[in-house]
């Protein structure tokens, strides 16, 4: 049999987890590593660190499956997306810590450039809002506040990357600096018509071209690898967003897929066709296949998790975040309450970094489980106002939608969102999709899967949830929170 390597490395930890061919789990290591918060807002990663924790896992993989790295068909990345470093080509170091997605040091220069007029130009080329969550600003950032860096950058000896470049650059004992598509259009650096990096966009922001990789496919044979696992063939690249969609067998347009994490992501596959969106959500490119773009819609919901952490942190409602269902599902509703943890602003589809959190509808009569079930409940309607912007964009109507992430397994989460969005919630066998379709991915441009849709006929689900709710009682939660969303929108604004 063989065997597939999925690097999977994410923002608080690096994974390895090893696929046999027909998708499942044989063994699996992971390592956190550490968050740097230098000021407020700020937030950084140690490269190194990234590269040292990654290699560790992939040799404890291969040592729990007690696997040789010749038993290794071919290797998956996927990653964290937008979290931007810079290396000195000769040594292999990094200029400076690696600013991570989550980062605001920005967001200032973003200002400036709506205030300047280029919204529009860059949603149309990018299918971005000008936000400091991507990496051109902070590339920029980089270069202005690190001594000599623009310097030799234009001397070409610097590199820049996104976490799946220095990954291939260190596997390849730095022969190999390349990016996929996937993770290209994530910079703010790429036309989504062309899928290459736009002279245009490069001189606004003042990068050049010197520092950029090579954008792939997102399955082929790019390399073998030098270090770690030397011989292997490094064969799939997509971020972590898009490796899901592929992992979760959304192949046709209108399939979508929604990871409940900490945040919560959605794609929403639209084939060839790259939809501009009229409802605020982000156009991105999904995989690009024997040199062919496939684009999808993402909608972003900041927090997600979080909420439940919250109750569990800060108001110490539960103990453990797994609590949640129990003590949500021992009062038969919501008792009124709802809850928008909107802590850092909301993100899509209302794009307002100066909302805030808001629990309205409390009585004498209102306990805990109201509160922890208005919290359950919160992460659903997020998730469906997402949802119906992507459907007012594409007039695509929803056949089921595919879920994954943690919060996945909670049963009560999963059947109030299939009655909100009246549509069946599948839950796969393989929770595991970011990874499995890095895998998927490796092992297709190594023959292992003739096509595709050979992959997407083994996705396989574990529980299906069918929607229940009276028509009525949805329209009464969804107008309440809809008045509660507006009670939070704007309360930092002054």
């Amino acid at each position: 049999m063989s065997f597939l390597l999925a690097i999977d490395q994410g923002t608080t930890s690096s994974r390895s987890i090893i696929f046999d061919e027909s998708g499942a789990p044989v063994a699996s290591a992971q390592r956190e590593f550490r968050q740097h918060f230098p000021q407020p807002g700020w937030v950084e990663h140690d490269a190194d660190e990234i590269w040292e924790t990654q290699a560790a896992t992939i040799t404890e993989a291969l040592a729990r499956a007690n696997l040789r790295p010749d038993a290794i068909a071919a290797i998956g990345i996927t990653n964290q997306r937008e979290t931007t470093v810079v290396w000195d080509r000769r040594t292999g170091r990094p200029i400076a810590p690696a600013i991570v997605w989550q980062d605001r040091r920005t967001a200032a220069f973003c200002e400036q450039l709506r205030a300047a007029g280029h919204d529009e130009m860059i949603a149309e080329k990018t299918g971005l809002v000008i936000d400091a969550y991507f990496s051109a600003s902070k590339l920029r950032w980089l270069l202005d506040h690190v001594p000599g860096a623009r310097e030799r950058a234009r001397r070409g000896e610097l590199a820049f990357g996104t976490i799946d470049s220095w990954l291939v650059w260190k596997l390849t004992g730095g022969k190999l600096h390349i990016t996929d598509a996937s993770n290209a259009s994530r910079t703010m650096l790429v036309n989504l018509a062309t899928g290459d990096w736009d002279d245009e966009l490069l001189a606004l922001f003042d990068v050049p071209r010197s520092l950029l990789p090579q954008i792939r496919d997102s399955s082929e044979v790019y390399a073998r690898a030098s270090e770690v696992v030397p011989g292997v063939p490094l064969a799939g690249i997509a971020g972590d967003q898009q490796a899901a969609l592929f992992g979760q067998g959304c192949l046709q347009p209108g399939m979508a897929k929604n990871t409940y994490g900490t945040g919560c992501f959605m794609l929403m596959q639209t084939g060839a066709e790259r939809v501009r969106s009229k409802q605020r959500l982000l156009a991105t490119i999904a995989w690009r296949l024997g040199g062919q773009i496939e684009y999808a819609l993402e909608g972003s919901v900041f927090v997600a998790g979080a909420a439940v952490q919250y109750l569990r942190d800060g108001l110490g409602l539960i103990r453990h975040a797994s609590e949640i269902e129990k003590l949500a599902t021992s009062v038969p509703d919501n008792g009124g309450v709802y809850f928008v943890p909107a802590f850092v602003g909301l993100g899509a589809p209302y794009w307002d970094p100066h909302a805030r959190g808001a629990i309205v509808g409390l009585t004498r009569g209102t306990g805990p489980a109201h509160i922890c079930r208005a919290a359950v409940e919160a992460i659903a309607h997020q998730v469906t106002d997402v949802l119906r912007a992507m459907q007012a964009d594409t007039g695509l109507t929803l056949k089921e939608l595919r879920v994954d992430g943690g919060a996945a397994v909670n049963n009560l989460l999963m059947q109030f969102q299939a009655d909100l969005l009246d549509c069946p919630v599948v839950r796969p066998r393989t929770v595991e999709t970011t990874a499995l379709g890095a895998a998927y991915l490796a092992g297709l441009a190594v023959g292992l899967y003739r096509s595709p849709e050979e992959i997407a006929a083994r996705w396989a689900k574990e529980r299906r949830f069918i929607p229940a709710m009276d028509p009525a009682v949805r329209n009464v939660h969804r107008a309440n929170w809809s008045r509660a969303v507006e009670r939070s929108r704007a309360w930092a604004a002054s």
